[in-house]
């Protein structure tokens, strides 16, 4: 019997998509600071949604779309996806199923790039110019983490401070800055806080691929190698950490005009704190279920916020 040959198909798009993360991340990021615009101004609600729609719409298809198909090109030729032993991490497993080949990833990675250019230049001839830049905000995001000659993924903090913070802070201000034409302070806030969260999980995301990291061609040194690398296994755990800790100082900057947001926020960073610390980094599964209540948090706080301004 000949071998079926991988297709795109619905289902595979789905993995490849990860929409799961997206929510979590994105459009968390997004529900933060267009449910202060919905509750507390004037805005018609129509105007809202139909901008939350557009950025929501853009999230799949750069953070679901584009990011996951050239990292898992990256780590597929790299190596690191075939020695992970990661659930959630590893890529979205489109390559080590079958279900796609890495000709058909990077035709769809081409085709998409094109697309999302030729959409940034036709907002930017409509005037639309704030849809133009966080466009190309998104390609360069999806572009520099992943391709070569940047590959900031392969590098100790430069991937999540160049490529990922970017997207998800200008997503995060996205709403307000288009339709109030200002970023109000507790959109910075609330969109310097999610974006933090996200790199903060994405640390613990990179936890149980750490072995099969060293073994890639290149390198990729992520922030977990790193830290493992300085500091002994407890240095795993070091970068999330980090990113924790700056979000404490973040909210004590919010609690001066937002203490029950702050306050509510504060108390779920406390028990994801907790929650790394007790983490048993050998144990994939165990990583893997508090990566799972670390998404849940990361949502949490971000409506939360968003609630509370």
């Amino acid at each position: 019997m000949i071998p079926a040959q991988p297709a795109i198909t619905r289902k595979s798009i789905g993995m490849l998509l990860r929409l799961v993360a997206v929510v979590f991340s994105s459009v968390a990021a997004i529900l933060s600071t267009v449910l202060p615009l919905l509750f507390y101004t004037d805005l018609s609600a129509g105007a809202v949604m139909a901008v939350a729609s557009v950025l929501l719409i853009g999230a799949v298809c750069i953070h679901g779309m584009l990011t996951h198909t050239l990292n898992d090109i990256a780590d597929f030729q790299s190596g690191t996806d075939q020695y992970s032993p990661g659930i959630l991490s590893g890529g979205s497993k489109v390559l080590q199923t079958g279900a796609m080949s890495v000709g058909m990833l990077k035709q769809l990675g081409i085709w998409m790039t094109v697309t999302l250019l030729v959409i940034a230049i036709v907002f930017a001839f409509l005037g639309l110019t704030e849809f133009a830049i966080l466009t190309v905000v998104g390609i360069w995001g999806a572009v520099s983490y992943s391709l070569k000659p940047f590959q900031f993924a392969y590098y100790p903090f430069v991937g999540e401070w160049l490529s990922l913070f970017p997207t998800m802070l200008i997503l995060g201000i996205a709403a307000p800055w288009i339709l109030l034409g200002q970023v109000p302070v507790w959109t910075w806030q609330n969109a310097l806080i999610n974006a933090i969260w996200c790199m903060a999980w994405v640390m613990v995301h990179h936890i149980p691929d750490r072995h099969a990291d060293r073994k890639a061609v290149p390198l990729k040194q992520t922030s977990v190698v790193w830290g493992e690398n300085i500091f002994g296994a407890r240095g795993a755990k070091l970068p999330a950490m980090l990113y924790f800790i700056l979000i404490g100082l973040l909210l004590l900057w919010t609690a001066v005009t937002r203490s029950v947001g702050a306050i509510g926020a504060g108390i779920l960073l406390v028990y994801a704190i907790y929650l790394v610390i007790k983490m048993d980094i050998d144990d994939v599964e165990s990583v893997t279920n508090d990566e799972k209540k670390l998404l849940i948090l990361a949502f949490a706080t971000a409506v939360w916020l968003g609630i509370f301004v």
